[in-house]
């Protein structure tokens, strides 16, 4: 079966303009262009957009979904079970949010009594599963599982109160940190406030806290780029800065 880029769209539930811009970028070539110039698309084409969409789905890049699938090494099987196990974790983080909805329209219509603890207990176990779709792999490697299920369930057994305290505190950290920054001096007062402050944030997630894994943290807001691009994406080189501020408060 050939497709032209109409007939493709139409099958795909996407717009001729993003198949033209696939074309553009190289990431979904036609398989041949007619003798009336239309592009052709043909069974490996149509299963090459199918995976583009499933990756898309997951919210990854176009620019990397294009180097995962020219990987020499891809295989289009695995990649499906790869998709698949994704697309459950995300029905089971909207199931989750559906029966903390229901709970609440129960508990308004005081048909039940519900705490307040329950009523975000949807939104942290989503946060939970996105962390550990991110850096699940990564951090357990580096830390092991105890200490990371013993962090994943305090943080589910945080008050909405404790919640919204950690998440100003963040805040806070992102703001201080731009200030210290500009100093140009991660020794410094302004910074090494940030890195005591960065520690009380993750005292709140961690079941004990040491220097050691507080450095070996910061080390990895630098080796890896996910870390790094989320503090980056405003001033380049935030994420060094916080390590070496970081590297040197633990080590006093």
């Amino acid at each position: 079966m050939e497709y032209t880029v109409q007939k493709l769209a139409k099958l795909a539930g996407v717009s001729t303009r993003t198949l033209r811009y696939y074309d553009e970028i190289g990431i979904l070539k036609p398989a041949r262009i007619n003798s009336s110039g239309y592009r052709i698309y043909g069974q490996n084409e149509v299963d090459r957009l199918q995976q583009i969409l499933f990756y898309r789905e997951m919210n990854v890049g176009l620019d990397k979904i294009k180097a995962i699938l020219e990987q020499p090494d891809f295989d289009e099987t695995e990649a499906l079970k790869t998709h698949r196990a994704q697309l459950l974790d995300k029905r089971k983080q909207l199931d989750e949010l559906i029966r903390n909805v229901e709970k609440s329209i129960a508990h308004s219509e005081r048909r039940i009594t519900m705490t307040d603890q329950e009523k975000f207990e949807g939104f942290k176990q989503k946060m939970i599963d996105e962390n550990e779709e991110k850096y699940g792999t990564e951090i357990r490697e580096k830390y092991g599982d105890d200490k990371i299920n013993k962090s994943n369930a305090k943080l589910k057994g945080m008050s909405e109160a404790e919640m919204e305290r950690v998440n100003r505190l963040a805040e806070t950290i992102l703001v201080e940190l731009a200030e210290a920054f500009e100093t140009g001096d991660p020794a410094g007062d302004k910074a090494q406030e940030v890195a005591a402050m960065h520690k009380e944030w993750l005292s709140t997630y961690w079941d004990t806290y040491s220097k050691e894994a507080h450095a070996g943290l910061a080390q990895m807001y630098v080796d890896d780029e996910r870390f790094t691009a989320y503090y980056d994406k405003d001033q380049p080189g935030l994420a060094a800065f916080l390590r070496d501020a970081i590297v040197i408060f633990t080590s006093k």
